[in-house]
């Protein structure tokens, strides 16, 4: 028995031209359906994601700030789970989203704006404020 010599086969899938790092004009079938692939999420991301066109806040401390405290609100029943559309308490959980915000508050202190370091105490304080409330 003789033994076929197997070769391989080198595709080269970038999207740009290694001469001129301009993209390709034309990508082969298989390319486009791997990237599809690899960038459609899964059934379950997507139904959490925001959809398309839908504009999301600008990125900075006090977006950071308010989504965290959005979190402790969720934790302490105020706002329904967005999956679920429940209300439902955990203060352990509302606990520890106050503690990561008063560990946030003190590692920041000194290198903050005058407008950010205020949002960050008045949220720590009315987070605060309703978990002794909760608590009693």
């Amino acid at each position: 028995m003789a033994e076929e010599e197997k070769g391989f086969v080198i595709k080269d899938k970038r999207t740009f031209s290694q001469e001129s790092g301009e993209p390709r004009p034309e990508e082969t079938q298989e390319v486009k359906e791997a990237k599809t692939a690899e960038t459609e999420p899964a059934e379950a991301e997507a139904e959490s994601a925001p959809e398309e066109g839908a504009q999301l806040p600008e990125v900075n401390f006090s977006t950071f700030v308010f989504s965290l405290s959005s979190s402790a609100f969720l934790h302490f029943g105020e706002i329904p789970d967005p999956s679920t559309g429940k209300k439902k308490k955990n203060l352990p959980m509302a606990k520890h989203t106050i503690d990561i915000l008063a560990m946030l508050e003190e590692k920041t202190r000194g290198n903050l704006a005058d407008d950010e370091g205020q949002l960050l105490k008045n949220i720590l304080y009315d987070l605060r404020m309703r978990y002794v409330k909760e608590t009693a």
